[in-house]
């Protein structure tokens, strides 16, 4: 690997760079990331978490390289093999939208798009498909490797899942910058543990098993105070809603990835202050800015075995409006949010991670969940379910959430 140039991070300290990956950062449509808040409206909580999915983006590659440079000294990469995963860690997150994980929220809504397939198109598709071809890669490669789609699956999984260099620098980046102390990630010991089997699959020395469920627990802590705080996700229900009052004005039904590519945080927001006829949609952005934000009147945490969903969008908006109908007050007053996780990481497939890959003296083997207490103390999943309002009668509305949402809902699945 030559590297040309280097860039100060409070993270990594220093991140390299080669010649390529500089073309790449410097090209309009990922320098775009910039104006994109990797967490959206936390910084309304935690003020210094302004950063972006660009600085983000630049220490995923990082880690990426790292775990890439430890397998060539195994003899299991090239350094090809190296730049590649290098490239597609960079573009992990090229196809983000808006306030980012916001944003495929309401796409979800309205064009069933996510920033998976939308990143796969602009690294086929733009200037990064030229750059890329101009060094000899190939975009539909490099593509595949970014979203989990890589016939190598240990490629696949440095880059998503329980062991990824998008884990490792998410964590411990939004920890600095909201100030909690929950992102702790030894990350230096689980790259330097890594192995990879006969079969590709990406093992873990078992002397890192401690830091792996370190980590796992970090990330756990992670989303109950920081990525599903009630206030953090208080402003954004309140810009996921202007965003789907104002999908005709923003296109959202039939969004274009030249469309896509020219929307940031920012210029959202102006497009939905200065339409005309969309003032709820404008009172809300203009709340969100001044930072009058929705109250949280109820919340209900309900862990669960498995994915099945426990309400459907159609279900959600009956008891939304049947709170309002029985509060007397106006539908456009309430609004009920539910979120779900996986409390583990998922892997490259999408499904939910059963057994970690560990390796002693030589000799791979399953280890189950259900062996690593910690972890298993928290698999399964999590739904989130809470009332909003900014209506001053807030004492009834909460009376009747409880009433209408506790006979619906389990306190176990």
């Amino acid at each position: 690997m030559k590297y040309v140039g280097e860039i100060a991070d409070p993270i990594h300290k220093y991140i390299r760079f080669t010649e390529l990956e500089k073309k790449i950062i410097d090209s309009k449509v990922f320098q775009r990331l910039r104006r994109i808040k990797q967490l959206a409206g936390a910084h309304l909580v935690y003020p210094a978490a302004q950063h972006s999915r660009f600085e983000h983006s630049l220490g995923t590659m990082h880690l990426a390289g790292l775990a890439g440079e430890h397998l060539f000294s195994m003899g299991v990469l090239d350094n090809e093999s190296i730049q590649e995963l290098r490239i597609a860690s960079l573009l992990h997150d090229i196809g983000h939208g808006p306030f980012s994980h916001l944003f495929e929220e309401a796409l979800k809504v309205t064009s069933n798009k996510n920033h998976e397939n939308i990143g796969s198109e602009i690294i086929c598709k733009t200037e990064i498909s030229d750059i890329l071809l101009s060094f000899g890669y190939s975009p539909t490669n490099i593509s595949e490797i970014s979203f989990g789609q890589s016939k190598i699956k240990f490629k696949n999984e440095i880059i998503s899942g329980s062991l990824s260099s998008d884990l490792m620098d998410y964590l411990p980046r939004d920890g600095f910058f909201t100030g909690v102390e929950y992102g702790k990630v030894d990350y230096n010991r689980i790259i330097n543990s890594f192995r990879v089997t006969n079969n590709d699959n990406l093992a873990l020395d078992i002397s890192s098993s401690y830091s792996f469920e370190s980590m796992i627990i970090s990330r756990y802590e992670m989303f109950r105070a920081v990525y599903f705080h009630k206030t953090v996700r208080s402003a954004e229900v309140m810009l996921l809603h202007s965003l789907l009052l104002s999908s005709d004005i923003l296109n959202l039904n039939n969004i274009t990835l030249k469309d896509h590519l020219n929307l940031t945080d920012d210029n959202i927001l102006w497009n939905i202050l200065s339409s005309i006829n969309n003032e709820m949609a404008k009172e809300m952005i203009s709340n969100y800015l001044d930072r009058k934000l929705l109250k949280c009147v109820y919340e209900r945490f309900i862990r669960k075995r498995d994915n099945l969903t426990q309400l459907n969008s159609e279900r959600i908006e009956e008891l939304r409006l049947q709170i309002a109908r029985l509060s007397n007050i106006d539908e456009g007053k309430i609004f009920l949010d539910t979120s779900g996780i996986s409390l583990v990481p998922l892997a490259p497939n999408k499904q939910e991670m059963k057994s970690i890959l560990l390796v002693s003296e030589d000799e791979f083997f399953k280890q189950p969940v259900s062996n690593l207490p910690l972890v298993n103390s928290i698999t399964g999943y999590l739904d989130m379910i809470r009332v909003y309002t900014n209506h001053k009668d807030r004492k009834k509305i909460t009376n009747i959430s409880k009433q209408v949402l506790d006979k619906e809902l389990p306190e176990r699945l």
